[in-house]
């Protein structure tokens, strides 16, 4: 079955870094686009970025561009999201995705808190 699962969440300074990793298992990574959203409360889940297959394109959201940077190592099976000089409204809970044909599946998450 189809798997995802982030890891590199925490608690980081304004100002800071943080590497977000997703490893994907139950189909063929190299073969599909990879997404990361992210959800503040009381807000509703949005994309930051994707990366289609081989990085041919990659697309960011305005609030992040020139900040977060997403890359692919299809070896691994894992997508990152390197994100530098975070912002308090960085804060959420970040999501990997892959829409399969017609499906779409979701990671667990992982909280990204950046507060002084």
């Amino acid at each position: 079955q189809v798997q995802l699962v982030e890891s590199g969440g925490g608690l980081v300074q304004p100002g800071g870094s943080l590497r977000l990793s997703c490893v994907a298992s139950g189909f063929t990574f190299s073969m599909y686009a990879m997404s990361w959203y992210r959800q503040a409360p009381g807000k509703e889940r949005e994309l930051v970025a994707s990366i289609t297959r081989a990085g041919a394109r990659i697309n960011y959201a305005d609030s992040v561009k020139g900040r977060f940077t997403i890359s692919r190592d299809d070896g691994k099976n894992t997508v990152y999201l390197q994100m530098n000089s975070l912002k308090p409204e960085d804060t959420a809970v970040y999501y990997c995705r892959v829409v399969l044909v017609t499906m779409t599946y979701w990671g667990q998450g992982t909280q990204v808190t950046v507060s002084s």
